[in-house]
């Protein structure tokens, strides 16, 4: 079979395997399947622009889900939450109205804020729409940041990424305990 010579071609073509090939692997990925399908169309963008077109689509394709679903699976065993604050509960243990309660949120709220705006490139803007007490829809951040809706999700993952690498590096981590030698 040879190639779809244009891009609309491939893209056709591509649209219901890609579909298939998603919805199969996202749930052992512990992803949504359009999110794997739009990582999926990136990658293939990007081999575009760098080394054309696969010769073989189909058989990229199959590949390349497979590789982002493991690249999925890699991120999410790594991916773990902060077990050892005192105050990782909803309200840390304290009373939902006491005074210590409303400073750690208010002093989690500002460290959040802090790193929120320290993100790369157009981060700071998406992150802090969805940090809006407003909570706006997709449909109305798309229209805020002037992007199309579709590629929110992927953006929003990668932000979020970026923002949960930063926090982590603010924690410190945990001392030798007893006598180092």
């Amino acid at each position: 079979m040879t190639p779809p010579t244009s891009p609309e071609a491939l893209l056709r073509t591509l649209t219901p395997l890609l579909a298939a090939e998603s919805e199969a692997e996202a749930a052992a990925a512990g992803v949504e399947p359009g999110d794997l399908e739009q990582a999926v169309w990136l990658r293939l963008l990007e081999r575009i622009r760098d080394d054309g077109a696969p010769e073989r689509p189909a058989e990229w394709l199959r590949r390349a889900v497979r590789a982002e679903a493991r690249r999925c699976r890699r991120a999410a065993l790594r991916e773990r939450p902060y077990r050892d604050d005192p105050a990782s509960g909803p309200h840390g243990g304290e009373a939902a109205d006491s005074p210590e309660a409303s400073a750690l949120d208010a002093e989690r709220r500002r460290t959040i804020r802090a790193a929120v705006t320290r993100t790369p490139g157009r981060c700071p803007r998406l992150l802090a729409a969805m940090l809006d007490p407003a909570d706006p829809t997709y449909r109305e951040i798309a229209g805020a940041l002037g992007m199309s809706q579709g590629s929110l999700g992927p953006m929003r993952s990668r932000c979020l990424g970026c923002l949960r690498r930063m926090l982590a590096a603010e924690v410190p981590v945990p001392g030798r305990r007893g006598r180092v030698r």
